[in-house]
This record gives C-alpha cells, sequence and structure tokens, in this order.
C-alpha cells in the first residue's frame, strides 16, 4: 500500500486524481468510504477525474460512460470493457492504495 493523499484532502463525491505507484488513480469518497479506480475511461483512454461522481458511478465527460466506483464496470455505452479497482485502506487520516491488487 502507498500512501495517495490526507482523507481531508477528498470532498464527498467528488473525484481527485492522484498517481500512485506510477499509476494514474481516481480516488472518490463516499461517505465512509474511498473508491480508487483507473483513472482512464476504458473507451476513450480520457481521464475519468475530469468527469462528474452520479448516483451509478463516476462519468467519462467526452462520451458519458459510467463507471461502478465498487467494481469499475460500465453501465452506460459506449464503453463496454471495465476498468481497474484498487485495494484501499485508510489509515489515520492517510488514504493507502495498493495498484498491485485489483479487486475487480
Amino acid at each position: 500500500m502507498t500512501r495517495a493523499c490526507a482523507l481531508s484532502e477528498l470532498d464527498d463525491r467528488k473525484p481527485l486524481a492522484v498517481q500512485v505507484d506510477d499509476v494514474d488513480v481516481v480516488l472518490v469518497r463516499d461517505g465512509d468510504t474511498v473508491h480508487a479506480l483507473r483513472d482512464e475511461c476504458s473507451h476513450a483512454e480520457l481521464s475519468l477525474s475530469e468527469g462528474e461522481v452520479t448516483k451509478n458511478g463516476i462519468e467519462c465527460w467526452l462520451h458519458g460512460s459510467c463507471f461502478d466506483l465498487r467494481t469499475g464496470a460500465p453501465s452506460s455505452p459506449p464503453a463496454t470493457e471495465k476498468v481497474d479497482v484498487y485495494a484501499v485502506s485508510i489509515v489515520d487520516d492517510d488514504v493507502h492504495v495498493d495498484v498491485a491488487t485489483v479487486t475487480n
């Protein structure tokens, strides 16, 4: 696990782009849970952190593909492939992400 940011840096349901061990990651805080996904739309290879968090997940800003925060699965076209979801732990006020452990 590698420290990605302080928990206090995350606003609820606002994406934050970070780099963890040379991997682009988008973090999303949803209440007491923090999700970490690869920060790249599987359809257009654009940064998901530039999109918005909806009730269904995180939406790519260009074509509107939405990805489930827990599974990385697309819930709307044009994307058909999952994005990687990474293991997250919170220690004190620090968010740690393990990009070597894909959970989906």
